[in-house]
């Protein structure tokens, strides 16, 4: 039980883009705790699953590995796999995976090599980009699978589709940046860009110029004052529809009285 429970909790941590340094500090442990919970070797405390939800903003029987986590398929031509009633499925088109593989290089193309642009920061560009072109056009650019965490929007179907990238659209490395350790992603291919209309790519550029610079903690700051997130519960899917709810310092589309 031990090492099922270290093993959802190193999940946890990864997927947030936390280092066990950091999610040491978050729980007032030491760092090599943190490593002995992960490996089985330690018991988890009542008050470090509680801290443990409010890190990664979901239930106790989730920590707990009591709740089945979505599992992600991505579709292939023609394939639309079965889904029983006990499991929790997100499937994503082929289309789907093509644009957010595309839209992901365009992003490390342009502003990769910036030391502030790691993991999740890239969480919060293809959020704001997503969210945004609907808002605007009223139909999904890349059309991910957003849920809220204490870090800000996390897309769901991310760690799949870059496992399908690696060492041959991109190369996953890891460093320092100040005192957090910092997933960085380079790409190895230009973006095939005529997969992209031009309002996609305006709404793209003008999501980077603004927020590319941003650290961090900057960007998940900004994120926490959006309404798609503000309204959506810890842990669960945020609504595309709220987007339209947006306050003036968010929304990025003109609206008429009528509307």
């Amino acid at each position: 039980m031990n090492k099922q429970i270290g093993f959802r909790i190193r999940q946890l941590r990864e997927n947030a883009g936390l280092s066990q340094d950091q999610l040491a500090k978050e729980l007032k442990i030491a760092r090599p705790s943190v490593s002995q919970i992960e490996n089985g070797e330690r018991h988890v405390t009542a008050e470090e699953v509680i801290a443990l939800t409010q890190i990664f903003s979901v239930d106790a029987d989730s920590i707990l590995s009591l709740n089945k986590e979505p599992q992600v398929i991505l579709e292939k031509e023609g394939n639309m796999p079965t889904q029983s009633k006990e499991e929790i499925r997100i499937n994503v088109p082929q289309r789907n995976v093509k644009k957010f593989k595309e839209v992901l290089l365009y992003i490390l193309n342009r502003v990769g090599a910036k030391p502030n642009i790691g993991e999740t920061v890239i969480y919060k560009l293809l959020y704001f980009i997503d969210f945004n072109f609907y808002e605007k056009y009223e139909t999904q650019l890349i059309g991910a699978t957003y849920i809220r965490n204490r870090f800000g929007p996390t897309p769901i179907e991310f760690h799949k589709i870059i496992d399908t990238m690696k060492d041959k659209d991109l190369v996953m490395v890891k460093n320092k940046h100040f005192d957090y350790l910092q997933k960085k992603y380079l790409p190895l291919r230009a973006a095939d860009t005529t997969i992209l209309s031009g309002a996609e790519t305006e709404v793209i550029d003008q999501v980077i110029n603004k927020l590319s610079d941003m650290s961090t903690k900057q960007i998940a700051e900004y994120s926490h004052g959006d309404v798609p997130w503000m309204t959506a519960e810890d842990g669960k899917k945020i609504d595309y529809e709220s987007v339209f709810y947006r306050t003036p310092a968010y929304s990025v589309r003109e609206y008429s009285d009528k509307d």
